[in-house]
């Protein structure tokens, strides 16, 4: 009996799973070492801040290859850890102790799986390669992320926050399934299927992998996804359909006319509209609609509000336009076109006047537009935070007062709010692993650079600014009424230093809350021997 029929889902689902492609379809693993002049490639994600030195990186095409490549390594004793899209934001994949790198970014298969009534999707593809497979052949898409280069394998394994998740969740709230190779406490590599189904034994490992991030508890290869409300079997039945138009609406504020008061204002009418019951249960007129306050260094020149209206929605464009005057109110200050790249958005002039797209269009406009993400000199710094009530007086103040100081010159230097909320905190947060479930808003701070001697000033100027909004609670966004802990995707290593986290609040219960020892537990009967590990990732019993 083979690996794979070992691991039959049990019931009245089909058993097994869609058999991996014939080899003659595959191209062999192939093992990359430093003499190799495609090693340098390699060996970096989009963070120049990482780069490894392995003994090798390997190149897999499928199931098989991961599960060999996975047995040599604890057959070696190596420390193996795997790529795919390259968007970590921490060391977790190339640092010092990784000696192996199972590289799985040519697994990028996407199709519609007859068995399981749902869309397989290989850990490998690229969330723009998704959206456009899904759409362009079936209609149809998945609530995921903005930036098109950004790896399925990690996304959904952290949460999977999106454009589309007022209107229908987060990415794993339509994970049917998920394939991961695993290890067991004999040091045997096997390949194993866990489903949400009631029934299936293996359901616990599907739960981990809705919001615990990546590299815990083994190699995922596949995931299926299937709405939870889906009834029908053709493909066409089995996700959401995205609005067919959206409207985008970008605004910019001149940095130079900003007083602290404006600054405030503009702040304040944002949280408050994103607080408000009607904007923000589920069903709610206005839950298709996603929209970011670009909170930009001084040096930047200009404050943005970009948005996005689903365009099919009743009364679509008078509803974003009481929102644009909701956020705007009391601002003394006259709004103009967005002309300067904020973080990952480029310039956006044509959008001042709100500009009606096809979803598709707008997708690849918003994902794809900016250069900033493949730039082979990119260096970066992020930092998280969800919110369940509106900041502090406080807190605000300690924004404007970094974002206007010029101890740092850094146009790409930002503070950037989000919406979440509606569809979002349908789900418990005891239903997936991603546990922050009550939040209206979040917070993803960051800054970019180019130049390694400028690391010391970035970071430091993102920790003291992020240290400063949550000085009250020792200098993280701890779980409480107001805010809501990090997001495991935007991966944050200060959270493990008490020199940086005072609050008392562990890392493991910022990103993960109450749902911690359960993912201990399910750590402890997939990976019982932590062969799958990094700085932070779930750690056993």
């Amino acid at each position: 009996m083979t690996n794979d029929q070992e691991n039959q889902v049990r019931g009245g689902k089909p058993k097994g799973h869609r058999p991996e492609r014939a080899p003659a379809a595959e191209f062999r693993a192939t093992e990359i070492a430093p003499a190799d002049p495609r090693y340098a490639d390699l060996v970096r994600g989009m963070n120049q801040r990482w780069v490894g030195r392995p003994e090798s990186v390997r190149l897999v095409d499928s199931t098989r290859q991961v599960r060999a490549v996975v047995q040599e390594a604890v057959r070696d004793g190596k420390k193996l850890t795997i790529r795919g899209g390259g968007h970590c934001y921490e060391d977790f994949v190339f640092n010092a102790d990784t000696q192996l790198v199972l590289d799985m970014s040519e697994m990028t298969s996407v199709y519609y799986d007859e068995r399981f009534s749902a869309f397989a999707v290989e850990a490998g593809a690229t969330l723009l390669d998704v959206y456009e497979r899904l759409y362009k052949v079936w209609g149809v898409t998945v609530p995921g992320g903005m930036c098109y280069s950004v790896g399925v394998g990690g996304h959904v394994s952290g949460g999977g926050w999106g454009m589309l998740a007022r209107q229908h969740g987060l990415i794993v709230d339509h994970l049917y399934a998920v394939e991961v190779v695993v290890v067991d406490a004999h040091g045997k590599a096997r390949t194993v299927i866990a489903t949400r189904e009631k029934f299936d034994p293996n359901r616990e490992l599907w739960w981990a992998h809705t919001g615990a991030g990546g590299g815990n508890f083994g190699a995922v290869t596949r995931y299926w996804f299937r709405s939870p409300q889906a009834t029908g079997r053709r493909p066409e039945q089995a996700l959401i359909k995205p609005p067919s138009e959206v409207l985008i609406s970008a605004l910019a504020w001149p940095w130079e006319d900003m007083t602290k008061e404006a600054f405030a204002r503009l702040t304040r009418n944002y949280v408050a509209w994103h607080m408000a019951d009607e904007n923000a249960l589920p069903g709610s007129s206005y839950s298709g609609l996603m929209s970011s306050l670009l909170l930009n260094h001084k040096s930047n020149g200009q404050i943005g509000l970009v948005s996005q209206m689903d365009a099919t929605a009743p009364n679509a464009e008078k509803l974003l336009e009481l929102y644009i005057a909701a956020v705007t109110e009391g601002v003394d200050i006259e709004h103009g076109p967005v002309t300067n790249t904020m973080g990952e958005l480029k310039p956006m002039p044509q959008c001042h006047k709100p500009q009606r797209m096809p979803w598709m269009q707008a997708t690849r406009y918003f994902g794809t537009t900016n250069n900033t993400l493949v730039d082979p000199t990119l260096r970066a710094d992020y930092k998280s935070a969800y919110n369940k009530r509106a900041m502090t007086g406080n807190q605000i103040d300690a924004l404007y007062e970094h974002l206007a100081h010029t101890d740092l010159e850094n146009p790409r230097a930002m503070v950037q709010l989000s919406s979440f909320g509606c569809a979002v905190n349908s789900v418990k947060p005891w239903e997936t692993a991603s546990v922050h479930r009550d939040s209206r808003f979040k917070l993803l701070y960051q800054t970019y650079w180019n130049d390694p001697a400028d690391d010391s000033a970035n970071i430091s100027w993102l920790r003291n600014f992020y240290e400063d909004v949550y000085q009250e609670t020792g200098g993280v966004p701890v779980l409480d009424d107001t805010t809501d802990g990090c997001y495991i995707n935007y991966a944050d290593i200060d959270l493990n230093d008490p020199r940086h986290n005072a609050s008392g609040v562990p890392w493991y219960t910022l990103y993960f809350g109450d749902n911690y020892p359960r993912l201990q537990d399910v750590k402890a009967k997939w990976d019982p021997c932590d062969h799958f590990n990094h700085r932070q990732s779930v750690r056993l019993p």
